[in-house]
């Protein structure tokens, strides 16, 4: 090779990187707030998480990218850390989509004339063409995008083909590939060497998408990558995990330290494997084997898709693990110093930002509330103390941010005239008692739980799968209530009292199953008390949400404002087409959820 390769390379590797980042960015900008609303949405099954990773990584092919968001959700308090395991691992099978669409590069067109558009010399100057058709001369609100995506797409494949062609004389020099059959015989070497280049560029898809340009000079052998493949996934996870520790909370790094975690039991497992069936004599067909593009695509996801499946079942240790070796936080909880400070009587001057200081201290109770409840629903299922703590420490602060928030407003009322301002002064007064609630009956929640474990009591796994169905209802209203308040939209708060009258419906559902389990047997008296507690508990929760919802409605309603129950009395009544529709959609939604676990 002659300088002017090695020109041609790196230039072919910059495309490709570049190309790489523009078509992420674009997928991740068209498809964030679908992509966030899901993943706020993910249950405590790891394999629902698993699957959740793995789509997300695949739309926006960035693993990185993938778990960096959860950490951030886990940090906001969003997901907790058990829901983010499932996620990471998903996200580690996700990103090999990028290897099996750089496959193309394998394709072969004999076989008929229109396969050639489906190869990368071809797509690459239709995906620009496309792109810049896209950016230049469509004028939508979502062109930019998609012409990013599609550019994206063209440029990968561009570097692409530059590398592929920059090292194509290497396919004639016997220094090249001696140099890999070495790597057979050194795989401390090239597990090293993946490590490294994937860590350089924060990319284990672009490592990958190199190793498939190099493929092309035939001097590739599965025993002298195998090692490289599984290095590039220690590489990436370094990465991603240094990202997710800056400026993070405990559990956020956690996430971080997860994903270090499974890429290393992952790569023991496939070393291992390899050596015992190498030694054995099982792999000599494939040890000497040629490497095209496609064979390295394939066992990049057989050996991310087979450890993920092998380390699902267990992959609760991994989070204990994390707690050992990341400290928790000092400070318990969630710190609300900020929002007290703003809470001055200095702006009674402009009554406009001593509301907005109200404002953000009434969302920080709302947050708080909401991850309190969240957290508890979680408690109920999988004991953890710490959590407990934390949802404790927390009700600490809605307590006095309830206390300051109840003092501040009151000797604000004589500082603020008559009209809006004095309706959104009302407003804060009725929501912020709300909250306060509901922070208490999350505690209520988790005194439930503590008093499952102190008495060895466990649910019927029936009971257990109830209670599943109707957290998930309290999830969907306490999402609707903290963003109805923050927002003060009137839209997402008519969204909360179908969603409550569905509760209603199944807890009164939920109170007959358990009296018919314990009339026939199935269930303890005791466990069934604590049972119905629990029900007693959601019922409220979602009281507080409906009461929420009708204050946020009324500041754009005048009649609402005049009579809540009236107005509630003739949703009831059926007077509301909008209701009504709502409301069949959430029954036919849970209740098919609670007909599954009786079929």
């Amino acid at each position: 090779m002659t300088i002017f390769n090695f020109i041609s390379l790196f230039g072919g590797l910059a495309l490709f990187l570049y190309g790489m980042q523009l078509m992420g960015d674009g997928l991740k900008k068209g498809s964030s707030g679908a992509l966030k609303a899901a993943m706020e949405k993910v249950t405590n099954n790891p394999l629902v998480g698993f699957l959740l990773g793995l789509a997300v990584t695949a739309v926006i092919q960035s693993s990185t990218a993938t778990i960096v968001l959860t950490s951030g959700l886990v940090g906001a308090g969003v997901l907790t850390l058990h829901q983010s395991i499932g996620i990471i691992l998903g996200a580690n099978v996700g990103t090999t989509i990028t290897g099996q669409i750089i496959r193309l590069l394998d394709l072969n067109a004999d076989g008929g004339a229109w396969l050639n558009i489906f190869k990368p010399s071809t797509l690459a100057p239709l995906a620009a063409i496309a792109g810049i058709l896209f950016i230049m001369a469509v004028k939508t609100p979502h062109s930019d995008t998609v012409g990013s995506i599609t550019m994206g797409f063209g440029i990968l494949f561009t570097g692409l083909l530059n590398m592929t062609a920059a090292v194509s004389p290497l396919s004639s020099s016997p220094t090249f590939a001696q140099m890999f059959s070495g790597l057979a015989d050194a795989p401390v070497l090239g597990f090293l060497a993946g490590t490294g280049v994937a860590f350089l560029i924060q990319s284990s898809s672009a490592t990958i998408g190199i190793l498939q340009a190099l493929s092309m000079t035939g001097a590739l052998t599965f025993g002298s990558v195998y090692a490289i493949i599984i290095g590039v996934n220690i590489g990436d996870c370094v990465t991603t995990a240094i990202v997710c520790s800056i400026g993070s909370k405990a559990d956020a790094k956690r996430t971080g330290v997860v994903h270090i975690i499974f890429n290393l039991c992952a790569s023991v497992i496939i070393i291992t494997a390899l050596t015992v069936l190498h030694h054995a004599g099982a792999l000599d067909g494939l040890w000497g084997q040629t490497m095209t593009s496609g064979a390295i695509a394939n066992v990049h996801t057989i050996f991310r898709l087979s450890t993920a499946v092998l380390l699902l079942p267990v992959c609760g240790q991994f989070e204990k693990l994390s707690r050992v070796l990341v400290k928790d936080d000092q400070q318990i909880g969630e710190n609300v110093d900020h929002e007290l400070s703003q809470l001055d009587e200095k702006f009674f001057a402009s009554p406009a930002l001593a509301l907005s200081a109200a404002s953000d201290a009434i969302s920080a109770m709302a947050r708080l509330a909401r991850t309190g409840v969240m957290s508890a629903l979680d408690v109920l299922h999988h004991f953890d103390q710490h959590t407990i703590d934390v949802i404790d420490r927390n009700e600490d602060h809605i307590d006095a941010l309830a206390d300051s928030v109840d003092n501040y407003l009151i000797k604000l009322s004589s500082h603020v005239p008559p009209g809006h301002g004095n309706d959104l002064l009302n407003y804060y007064i009725q929501c912020f008692s709300e909250f306060e609630r509901i922070g208490d009956y999350a505690v209520n929640l988790t005194e439930n739980a503590e008093e499952l474990r102190g008495k060895g009591i466990e649910f019927s796994e029936t009971a257990q799968q109830e209670l599943q169905v109707l957290g998930e209802a309290l999830r969907e209203i306490m999402d609707y209530a903290y963003r109805s308040f923050t927002a003060v939209d009137a839209q997402t708060a008519r969204r909360i009292e179908p969603v409550e009258e569905v509760v209603d419906d199944m807890v009164a559902t939920l109170r007959t199953n358990h009296i018919r389990r314990l009339r026939d047997g199935q269930c303890t008296v005791y466990a069934g008390l604590v049972f119905l507690d629990i029900l007693i508990n959601a019922e409220r929760i979602a009281d507080q949400c409906s009461n929420l919802g009708v204050y946020t409605i009324s500041q754009f309603d005048p009649s609402v404002m005049n009579s809540h129950h009236e107005y509630i009395h003739r949703l009831h009544q059926g007077n509301d087409p909008v209701f009504n529709r709502e409301y069949q959609e959430k029954h036919e939604k849970y209740f098919g959820m609670l007909s599954a676990i009786n079929d």
